[in-house]
């Protein structure tokens, strides 16, 4: 259930509005608007009829049979935009996630971080530590790949996306201050793993999962926004279906449902997507035309030696020459955004 409240509600009208939430055990969760207030009702409201609410100072009470309701766009009309240590994301502003698929050594991350910043992307990614299908898959350097990570975010000014892979690491990322946490696709419905991101106030990058539906994706959103942190990216990383010719079929039609449906931002990962190097730039420029607010690309500097996915790791060479491409995709999109809002198109 949404509450939106009148431009004119007095103070007494809004705390008697908030006792009456709190009476039927509900907890009203808060979004302050650029024009208007909305509160999200957290709970069981299956017995209470919306005219419960229309008290004096409510403009209307909507039910949302949605199992997400706090990153519904009905709950939050306009565009989220998530901060990442400076770096914004979402509500017109387009950012690139570069970097290695695990961190290797200090020399290849180094080269890969110096090949990022180079090339203009606002943010590092890199892998500490490894979710991989066969146990004798290199498994990331743990600890000290974090240590490099940071190293290389003091040394180029990049904030740090890494994977978090359970609970008993949070502390361990705090303790580097790594800027986003991401919930990898295998994580995605780690529902423990997604309260506790819920409590940390950080952001988090949640990639959907192999076989997610757009609706689990955004329940799995739902989880974190709900425990208390709204700091939430989702990512398009591919699904698994019967194609064979790539690694996964990726989804740009989630990125159009996503930015419909919901005011998160949605940034695309099309090294996952494709797994296939000669498509990984056409599919790039595709996502942005679809909407993306972003991407997220890996890059190696020798992919020869790479210990984990080199057939979809970009060379700095490649990922250089793409980087002069997309500013024309987004220049592109937003001129056609901008005629469509001219024009009074709904999204």
């Amino acid at each position: 259930m949404i509450i939106t409240l009148k431009g004119n509600i007095t103070g007494e009208q809004y705390i008697s509005l908030i006792g009456r939430i709190k009476d039927r055990g509900l907890e009203p969760h808060i979004d302050k608007g650029s024009s208007k207030i909305v509160i999200g009702l957290r709970g069981d409201t299956s017995g209470i009829e919306t005219g419960y609410f229309m008290v004096d100072g409510v403009e209307n009470v909507t039910s949302v049979s949605k199992k997400y309701r706090l990153v519904s766009r009905g709950s939050h009309p306009p565009d989220s935009v998530i901060d990442v240590s400076g770096v914004k994301i979402g509500g017109g502003y387009f950012a690139v996630i570069a970097g290695p698929c695990s961190v290797e050594s200090e020399e290849q991350l180094f080269a890969a971080a110096k090949a990022v910043k180079d090339s203009g992307a606002l943010l590092l990614r890199g892998g500490a530590f490894k979710p991989r299908t066969s146990p004798y898959d290199f498994q990331g350097l743990g600890e000290k790949g974090l240590e490099l990570l940071v190293k290389m975010r003091d040394k180029f000014g990049l904030p740090v996306v890494t994977e978090i892979m359970g609970i008993e690491q949070i502390e361990l990322f705090r303790k580097y201050g790594i800027d986003m946490y991401q919930v990898g696709a295998r994580s995605m419905q780690n529902f423990d793993l997604l309260k506790a991101l819920g409590g940390i106030g950080k952001p988090v990058l949640l990639k959907r999962g192999l076989s997610g539906t757009i609706e689990e994706l955004l329940s799995c959103a739902e989880y974190i926004v709900a425990n208390g942190n709204p700091n939430v990216v989702l990512c398009e990383r591919g699904i698994r279906t019967f194609e064979t010719s790539y690694r996964n079929t990726l989804d740009l039609n989630a990125v159009c449902i996503v930015k419909r449906d919901s005011h998160l931002p949605i940034i695309v990962d099309p090294s996952h997507g494709t797994g296939v190097l000669e498509i990984i730039p056409p599919m790039s420029c595709a996502s942005v035309a679809a909407g993306a607010d972003g991407l997220m690309i890996e890059v190696h500097p020798d992919r020869s030696k790479a210990l984990s996915d080199p057939n979809q790791q970009l060379s700095p060479e490649e990922f250089c020459r793409l980087m002069k491409e997309i500013p024309e995709f987004v220049k592109a999109r937003r001129k056609i955004e901008k005629l469509r809002k001219a024009s009074g198109e709904d999204r």
